[in-house]
């Protein structure tokens, strides 16, 4: 898939993982495992010294794979995760300097939100497609439900404290293109490299779409 046909990041995946790599040799098979489970959309963390490493190991070994940087919180961090091979770009929250940086780096970008007015002044500078974080302390899915009225063009990757019990009814919001969680990376499986465990439980995540569509 060519940067030029890559689709939107909300329409990759019902579900996008969000990734802490502590060693990037776990970056690869890790990755192999939730993309044949059915989640190509990546997100690794800019979190731990291991993930630009990581998210060069996926990019060059992983074709299938659509690897992102999370935690994005600074200009030098887009530049750096962009030079890695990230293919998207989310954010916790968002600055005019980092939203410019973003707006400049030629990939696609979520930038976070959780309040009304964040959400109208990205509206404001062009961009409509949005992280809502921490999705569950933040309001969840009512507080989502009612930015739909009065702001249609507004869409979101809810992410933060989202589980697969709870994943559906974020995912059923018209406003909602995918979530994001970690759900499917149990501490346990990957500290002892149990990547079909991983890829079962992304199948799992990746079949949510068919529950609520």
């Amino acid at each position: 898939m060519t940067a030029s046909a890559l689709p939107t990041v909300l329409d990759l995946a019902p579900v996008v993982p969000v990734v802490v790599i502590d060693d990037a040799a776990d970056a690869v098979p890790l990755a192999r495992a939730l993309v044949a489970g059915g989640l190509p959309a990546i997100e690794v963390t800019l979190r731990t010294p291991a993930a630009l490493d990581a998210i060069r190991a996926i990019a060059a070994e992983v074709p299938d794979a659509v690897v992102g940087a999370g935690t994005v919180i600074s200009a030098d961090g887009v530049d750096a995760a962009v030079a890695a091979g990230a293919r998207f770009l989310v954010s916790p929250g968002w600055t005019d300097r980092l939203l410019d940086a973003m707006q400049a780096s030629g990939v696609p970008f979520l930038p976070g939100v959780s309040t009304t007015s964040e959400v109208v002044a990205l509206l404001e500078r062009g961009v409509s497609e949005m992280k809502f974080f921490p999705a569950q302390a933040a309001g969840g899915t009512a507080y989502l439900k009612s930015l739909a009225g009065p702001l249609p063009q507004a869409r979101f990757c809810p992410t933060g404290g989202i589980s697969l019990a709870s994943a559906g009814s974020y995912l059923a919001l018209r406003n909602v293109g995918c979530v994001g969680g970690t759900w499917m990376l149990p501490a346990d499986a990957i500290a002892a490299k149990e990547w079909a465990r991983v890829e079962t439980l992304a199948a799992e995540a990746a079949a949510l779409r068919d529950r609520v569509s």
